[in-house]
């Protein structure tokens, strides 16, 4: 009952034990450093990823910061614009108005001197015509001795003559 595969030979166990070594190296030389190899390359893929990442994190942060504050400023010069734009409109209206009043008082002013000119000359002409009349109606007056016929046929005859003059316009 001796059976070899149970007992114990040394020349098998060195052999065994050699072929083991050397399929440990070959496995280290052949398998285990590349893996290594492959994992410390995805590692450091991964390591630059996240890196990358944090940064492009940071940089959006710092974008979304800098945008925020444009915006800000944006608004603010806006406001100032619409503010500045409302006071000159205010501005502007206020000197057409003071204008148009400055020129609708010129106009009355220019109105009444002109009226007050045209009545002069109607006065004036008045009483030309009133000494005018006065002249005829004594001239008149004087020629002759008149009876009340006469005198009354004279005046008529007088406003005849001053209505058949030109007057001047």
């Amino acid at each position: 009952m001796n059976n070899p595969l149970v007992q114990l030979d040394p020349g098998l166990a060195i052999w065994t034990i050699l072929v083991f070594l050397g399929l440990l190296y070959a496995l280290k030389v052949l398998a285990w450093k590349p893996l290594l190899t492959a994992l410390k390359g995805r590692q450091d893929a991964i390591t630059k990823s996240l890196d990358d990442a944090k940064q492009a994190r940071q940089e959006l942060e710092r974008l979304h910061t800098e945008s925020a504050r444009i915006l800000a400023e944006a608004r603010k010069e806006a406001e100032s614009i619409i503010s500045r734009t409302r006071d000159d409109a205010t501005r502007f209206r206020e000197e057409l108005k003071q204008r148009a009043q400055s020129e609708a008082a010129g106009i009355v002013k220019n109105a009444e001197k002109q009226i007050e000119l045209e009545t002069s000359r109607a006065v004036q002409q008045i009483r030309k015509e009133a000494v005018d009349l006065s002249v005829a109606i004594a001239s008149k007056l004087l020629q002759k001795n008149v009876s009340r016929e006469d005198n009354e046929r004279l005046i008529e005859e007088t406003f005849r003559q001053i209505e058949s003059t030109p007057r001047p316009s």
